[in-house]
């Protein structure tokens, strides 16, 4: 009888390893580092200009509206912006004012300030003072008879008949001030702003003026080869950043009278600047509307000889803060930007340290159109993955990533998201099936093992038991 040869067992498939960065993807990040150092050494002259773009996207509704009133192009833009310079001038003038109106009362709160600070030092804050201050008494008495039991040196050093020298009083001329140098001193502050201001407001009217002569250049030069895309691109950005600039100039100015109403009804000095102040650094993510309640509570525990005008203060913000934050903002934005939490909070640290205080405020329109740009252009869809606020990963390979990682609990949260508007049979069908099939392919290409298969095995029965227990609504 002969014998049937042996079949070998088939050879588990192997894994290409991970290539390596093309010139492609060096040439990208290339081009981005390029970028970032441009924008980092020309910020003095990219700032005026992105103010400007960011503002014509302002102003660009009421041109329109203007020009519905059958208002021509350049008197509506020119009315535009002469509203636009009357309101950002009076805002300055009544910040002005409000601080001039301050600095006058301020010497009556000295009497106020020093009866606090006086409560404090008699208080719990005075009794440990007293305390530290009778350990160090008692470690110098301490260190004072050591010296003095060592020797003589110590007493003679503090022998009153040493004659002791007298310190040389050494008198410096002054210095004639010239009138240029106090107007410098005093014209350097102001005259900078104010030309910023003005350099602004003028690339403001040739944007507006030329707006679709630009756009279309702007086509010529990066899509003209795809103008269904390029277009999608544009409307998509100038959408998102109207929105979020309308909406939070409507939040902002609401948040900012809110705290001047609420500022003038318990009664502290100058609350327009303290409203107008909380209405522009809430502009700044996270920290503007903290910072903007440092002053007006320090104020009002100036003012007033008690505390309770101060807790009122520090509750008006927080109440509101978290109301604003927390309930108009979501309903009001819905995804209309697009960014995730993580990259608003990466974007604003970024910007900070590219350009300063300005840069932090305009850390969310930048990261807007990085969004868009990931979205519509397919070298830089690693932006969208990683500032977008879309998902990652689909349902299926979520589902797969769990199991693979032995995670059953992860997975049946997500379930539970995808069984609020789906049966449970759709789910099964439509996700779990499907993740199962990606660790078929995986096994047949020999990058799981039977350990790992037997892993998935029971991480599967045990989402399936936890399943069990749901009832379709």
């Amino acid at each position: 009888m002969s014998s049937i040869p042996a079949t070998a067992p088939p050879r588990p498939a192997r894994v290409a390893p991970p290539a390596t960065p093309g010139p492609s993807g060096l040439g990208t990040l290339a081009v981005i580092l390029v970028c970032i150092g441009a924008l980092y050494v020309g910020r003095e002259v990219f700032i005026p200009l992105v103010l400007a773009v960011l503002l014509s996207f302002v102003l660009s509704p009421l041109v329109e509206l203007l020009r519905r009133l059958c208002l021509p192009r350049a008197p509506a833009i020119l009315v535009t912006v002469v509203l636009a310079l009357g309101l950002i001038l009076g805002i300055g003038a009544v910040i002005g004012l409000q601080i001039a109106d301050l600095g006058r009362d301020l010497p009556r709160y000295q009497h106020t300030v020093e009866t606090k600070i006086e409560t404090l030092q008699t208080g719990v804050v005075g009794k440990f003072s007293a305390l530290i201050h009778r350990a160090s008494t008692a470690v110098q008495q301490g260190a004072q008879q050591t010296g003095q039991t060592g020797g003589a040196a110590p007493a003679a050093r503090n022998d009153p008949a040493t004659p002791k020298e007298k310190p040389l009083l050494v008198r410096l001329p002054e210095q004639e001030v010239s009138p240029l140098t106090v107007a410098e001193t005093v014209l350097s502050p102001v005259v900078s702003p104010l030309t910023t201001l003005g350099i602004v407001l003028v690339v403001v009217i040739f944007l507006l003026l030329q707006r679709e002569d630009l756009r279309d250049r702007m086509i010529r030069l990066f899509g003209s080869s795809d103008l269904h895309r390029t277009t999608a691109a544009m409307d998509d950005a100038a959408g998102r950043l109207s929105t979020y600039f309308l909406t939070q100039l409507g939040i902002n100015a609401a948040f900012g009278v809110i705290v001047g109403v609420g500022l003038w009804a318990i009664g502290l000095p100058s609350p327009v600047l303290w409203g107008v102040n909380a209405a522009l650094l809430r502009f700044v993510p996270y920290v503007g509307s903290a910072i903007s309640a440092l002053l007006p509570i320090a104020l009002a525990a100036a003012v007033a000889p008690g505390w309770t005008m101060a807790i009122e203060a520090a509750a008006l913000f927080i109440v509101f803060e978290a109301l604003m934050g927390q309930v108009v903002e979501p309903l009001l934005y819905g995804h209309s930007t697009g960014l995730s939490p993580f990259a608003v909070i990466v974007s604003a640290l970024f910007w900070a340290w590219m350009w300063g205080p300005i840069g932090l405020i305009l850390s969310t329109p930048f990261t807007v159109l990085l969004v868009v740009l990931g979205r519509h252009v397919e070298r830089l869809e690693f932006l969208d993955v990683l500032l977008g606020d879309r998902p990652a990963l689909t349902p299926v390979e979520n589902f797969y990533q769990r199991i693979l990682a032995a995670d059953p609990d992860e997975a049946h949260d997500a379930a539970e998201k995808l069984l609020k508007d789906r049966p449970l049979i759709a789910y099964y069908d439509e996700v779990a099936l499907k993740g199962l099939q990606l660790a078929a392919n995986d096994a047949e290409r020999g990058v799981i093992g039977p350990e790992q298969l037997e892993q998935i095995k029971e991480s599967v029965q045990d989402l399936v038991a936890d399943l069990a227990r749901h009832q379709d609504r």
